[in-house]
């Protein structure tokens, strides 16, 4: 058993030879600065946390800042805390922190307050972004004269997906732009992996050819050589669903991934696989695009029955699957015989 050296009473537990409610008496358990400046970016209006900038709301990262700027002094731990944020003007916030703590087991409370200063700023990655900082080029090509609207909408939505995927976990990587060129697109990227990345995977969802070039564009300040990279993707003339010949025969292209790709038969409808190293030997013939549609008159077992899309005579094809009289099948002219592409 001890007792306090200052009123006497016996206690179990002392701090400083004081009982618990001698020393709470008068004493400030929690403390916060006079003020403390927060710092958000004017570009993406994110919050600077530490070494971090992060997405918040202003009320949320208004009362972060003063919960982390609280100290509490010596034995003393804070449970948990409510505030009050009074709005001076949009740029100065005033605090109240009403503290709950624990003293070895015993329950008290305490007040503080601070100023939290709103304090405009650029983050690194808005200052590289607005400056126009790129580390490598992403040239997306095709083997014809130009990259249609279709391929191009298609390959830089993956772009920017992928992108905006790889950014949620790695602030830093960014777009920096977008240019139309003669025969593609260039894409300007903050990062050299970034690139990188982004032409494997173009190369494995298209069966593209790639290339990659650096260019030396000067020296660090420790006489480091600095480089940029250029990647190269040459994106084939097809596409899934357009007609390609394929080993002299006319079939319609139903997949393309990094292995290679299938193509469908438009006599017999069998589907085969086609490695990727052969890819490039496909030969577009007409693109889905361009496919006509006949109107379905009849049906005989395997058979129907259409209106050529030119002339409006009776035409018999053979069919993969079920068309009824009323349907429209998209078709294909190949040496003046009319085919179903399914």
């Amino acid at each position: 058993m001890n007792f306090c050296v200052k009123c006497g009473c016996d206690c179990e537990e002392s701090l400083d030879g004081l009982c618990i409610d001698c020393w709470l008496d008068g004493r400030k358990l929690t403390a916060l600065p006079h003020h403390v400046d927060l710092r958000v970016c004017t570009n993406c209006n994110e919050f600077n946390v530490g070494d971090r900038w992060v997405k918040k709301d202003l009320a949320v990262a208004v009362q972060d800042a003063a919960a982390d700027a609280l100290c509490a002094i010596r034995d003393v731990r804070v449970t948990s805390v409510a505030m009050d944020v009074d709005c001076q003007d949009p740029y100065v916030y005033v605090v109240n922190v009403h503290s709950h703590c624990d003293i070895m087991g015993y329950e008290a409370e305490d007040d503080a307050s601070t100023i939290v200063r709103i304090k405009n700023n650029v983050c690194k990655r808005c200052s590289r972004q607005l400056g126009s900082y790129y580390e490598a080029i992403l040239q997306i090509r095709t083997g014809s004269r130009e990259l249609s609207p279709e391929m191009r909408e298609e390959s830089l939505a993956m772009v920017e997906n992928s992108v905006a995927r790889q950014a949620a976990h790695n602030r830093s990587l960014f777009i920096t732009k977008m240019e139309l060129v003669t025969g593609g697109v260039d894409v300007y990227l903050s990062s050299m992996s970034l690139g990188k990345s982004l032409a494997r995977e173009l190369a494995d969802a298209f069966c593209a050819e790639t290339k990659e070039s650096p260019k030396l564009v000067g020296q660090t300040t420790d006489g480091q050589d600095m480089y940029r990279l250029t990647y190269l993707v040459r994106l084939p003339e097809y596409s899934v669903g357009d007609v390609v010949v394929s080993n002299d025969r006319y079939c319609k292209l139903t997949r393309v991934s990094g292995s290679g790709g299938r193509v469908m038969d438009l006599i017999d409808f069998r589907e085969r696989a086609v490695r990727r190293a052969d890819m490039p030997d496909l030969k577009l013939y007409e693109r889905s695009s361009d496919l006509r549609e006949a109107t379905v008159i009849n049906r005989m077992g395997s058979e129907i029955q259409v209106l050529h899309p030119d002339n409006y005579s009776t035409v018999d094809l053979r069919i993969p699957d079920g068309y009824e009289p009323g349907d429209t099948v998209r078709v294909v002219t190949i040496e003046d015989v009319l085919y179903v592409v399914p």
